[in-house]
């Protein structure tokens, strides 16, 4: 029989469009791994996703598995028959085993033994048959939180299902699937073409669900289609569409044959902070909002309809009314908020519990308050505004917007700031405290702003590990490593020369009614300073670079950067590969050291050899150059500048002995290695650089 395409289609009630593309390319995942077990090969594998319907179709499917040739091995040839040359029990098992007599056996070699084995073909099954079980597998597998049952079933789906489309080629493939017979009947779009559509083939599958079903099948086709109809309603009035691509993937799950439509509301509520009303059209009408070209909010939002009314106007109105009860919400929440000021708010962080253990919210503004002062004392910043901002900073969270949109926190009390009459940085600061909000966000812009935010995420972190609550695994609840790669960033890429172990020990003062085991400053420190292993891993940098530098561990995050990119452009150099040996071999002699006897001091009368002489030469004009440079920071020209000992280094280990029997000269020479190594360790340990 030839290759043919193969169709699977499961209908349902309409299915949760946040989570529909992710339930999509796990179905076809599924598909795709049981074809691969069952050795079926296939061309093209598509999937097709609306909001009633799951979809996959596998072109060029083989009508059956191949036949399989088996090999079964039994005992060693030696322990199958006795020393006449009759068969053992051994062997007579293994042939009963496999259904024929010992003769029938062969003989082959495995893992350097010989052994009976019995080979056979395992005739390959029809694909019809091995289909129904894939599909059930495959459905079996979707990442569903919560299932459901329906009617009197038994069956579980994250919606009730209504129709199941089989089809391999022209023909049904037999199947009962969540209790659903399967058969070629689809059906189209709810209002546009409620009625069946007979699929006669796998492959006209998409065609028949536009025409006539009035359905686009294809989530990625619809998505774009609806990016071009969106962009296009705000090219009509000279504005930019902002497409936020996680609302668009779920206004893509909530449409079968979108249309776009433009609606306006009243230029009052532009009084309102736009975030607040752009939240409001995304979150609750699932609405995309319009910028002029000067990137102002305009009184404008597009929506996407799914259905294609013959009086576009009245659907517009229709979404016209229901947003303008949730815009006029923001801004009486607005209005009625700005009422009171953040400091009369404090009062009421009092009643609200940030974690059981660590107290109220109140509790936390003034632990975070105290750590931001230490930290602009430490940077020369405005220790009085970082102090206020500290303090008002978690004001909002009492507020009615923030309580109606808590994606709002922060930014709405930099507002509420503003309207006190607080100073511009404190403001902005407020409105900072959260950054970076994900994965590569924005950073904090003021000095303040990244004071805040710093100390923020550091309470939190060193609260939750005072409490014995650190992350474990691969489980961590209240996003403390997200948290931790924060501070890096802002102290790293905003250039902050913060201690970061004296933050940490300064915040955990702030707990002093905890009882906190002593080591849990040392233990904060180095779950943050790990979060730069998949940092710089996933910026191509070595591990054995990355090693070089944490093995020191310094203490500044931004000084760790500089190190890195040090070791980084080290390597480079055709002197590294040396160097780097030459410290192993040196760490590796020092090792091996009574601790007492080690010492820098450097007796030059006891310096014979003309190798030795030179190395202790180039090695004390080389401290007195590099120790500007690492002073500065500048670690890549100290190494760069280092990198010129290699042949001083190389012609001590050619011509000196170390281990000798004139002990004086042996602890002078091991002195002017630990001189050697100490220059180095200014900037990492290169001896982990040595790979062989």
């Amino acid at each position: 029989m030839p290759k043919q395409d193969f169709l699977v289609e499961l209908g349902t009630e309409e299915l949760p469009p946040k989570a529909l593309l992710k339930l999509s390319k796990s179905f076809q995942a599924g598909v795709v791994e049981g074809l691969k077990k069952e050795s079926l090969a296939h061309g093209q594998v598509k999937s097709f996703a609306t909001p009633r319907r799951l979809a996959i179709l596998v072109s060029a499917l083989e009508a059956n598995q191949a036949d399989r040739l088996t090999e079964k091995f039994g005992p060693a040839v030696k322990a199958a028959f006795d020393a006449d040359g009759n068969p053992t029990s051994a062997a007579d098992g293994f042939a009963k085993s496999c259904g024929v007599t010992v003769t029938s056996l062969g003989r082959a070699p495995k893992d350097g033994v010989e052994k009976l084995c019995f080979s056979s073909t395992l005739p390959g099954r029809s694909t019809n048959e091995l289909l129904p079980a894939i599909v059930d597998a495959a459905l079996a597998k979707l990442p569903i939180p919560k299932r459901m049952r329906w009617g009197a079933s038994r069956n579980e789906f994250v919606r009730p299902v209504h129709w199941l489309v089989m089809l391999f080629g022209e023909d049904i493939v037999p199947s009962t699937i969540m209790g659903v017979n399967s058969g070629a009947d689809s059906f189209g779009h709810r209002f546009h073409h409620p009625d069946k559509i007979c699929i006669s083939k796998a492959s006209n599958y998409e065609a028949l669900m536009l025409e006539p079903g009035n359905v686009v099948a294809d989530f990625a086709k619809r998505r774009e289609l609806i990016r071009a109809a969106i962009v296009a309603e705000g090219e009509k009035l000279n504005a930019n569409t902002v497409v936020d691509e996680a609302l668009l993937d779920e206004v893509t799950g909530l449409v079968e044959y979108p249309v776009a439509l433009t609606g306006k509301f009243d230029k009052l509520f532009l009084e309102v902070p736009s975030e607040a009303l752009i939240l409001a059209m995304k979150s609750h009408q699932k609405c995309f909002y319009l910028l002029s070209k000067d990137e102002q909010l305009l009184p404008y939002f597009v929506t996407v309809s799914n259905i294609r009314s013959n009086d576009p106007s009245q659907v517009t109105k229709g979404n016209e009314r229901v947003i303008r009860p949730r815009l006029a919400d923001a801004k009486f929440f607005y209005e009625t908020d700005k009422q009171t000021s953040l400091e009369s708010r404090l009062d009421q962080l009092k009643k609200v519990v940030f974690q059981k253990k660590l107290g109220t919210v109140y509790d936390r503004s003034l632990r975070i308050a105290n750590l931001a002062k230490f930290i602009a004392v430490y940077t020369n910043q405005n220790e009085a505004q970082s102090e206020r901002a500290a303090v008002l900073s978690k004001c909002d969270l009492v507020t009615n917007m923030v309580g109606e949109f808590a994606d709002l926190q922060g930014l709405m009390g930099s507002y509420y700031a503003a309207n006190d009459g607080e100073p511009e940085l404190v403001a902005m600061a407020i409105g900072e405290q959260y950054m970076p909000k994900y994965a590569g966000g924005d950073l904090p812009s003021t000095a303040i702003g990244n004071i805040l935010a710093i100390a923020d995420k550091l309470d939190s972190i060193v609260g939750l590990f005072a409490v014995g609550q650190p992350p474990t695994g691969s489980k961590d609840p209240f996003a403390l490593r997200r948290s931790a790669i924060g501070v890096l960033r802002i102290m790293v890429e905003n250039k902050l020369d913060l201690d970061l172990l004296a933050c940490i020990k300064m915040s955990l003062k702030g707990f002093n009614s905890l009882e906190i085991e002593a080591d849990t400053s040392e233990k904060v420190f180095e779950f943050m300073i790990e979060r730069f292993r998949s940092w710089y891993s996933d910026e191509g940098i070595p591990s054995n670079v990355f090693q070089s530098v944490i093995e020191i561990k310094p203490r500044k995050p931004y000084d760790f950067a500089k190190r890195i990119q040090a070791v980084s452009s080290f390597v480079e150099l055709d002197e590294s590969a040396a160097l780097a040996a030459a410290n192993k071999r040196v760490s590796n002699l020092l090792d091996k050291v009574d601790d007492a006897s080690l010492s820098t001091v450097v007796n030059e009368n006891l310096l014979v050899d003309d190798a030795e002489k030179v190395l202790f030469q180039q090695l004390r004009d080389k401290e007195l150059s590099t120790a500007p440079l690492f002073e500065a920071g500048d670690y890549t020209s100290g190494l760069a500048e280092l990198a010129q000992l290699k042949e001083a280094v190389d012609g001590f280990f050619e011509n000196v002995l170390v281990i000798c029997d004139d002990m004086p000269l042996q602890n002078n020479r091991i002195a002017l290695l630990q001189r050697l190594r100490d220059i180095f360790l200014k900037v990492a340990d290169i001896s982990f650089l040595h790979t062989s």
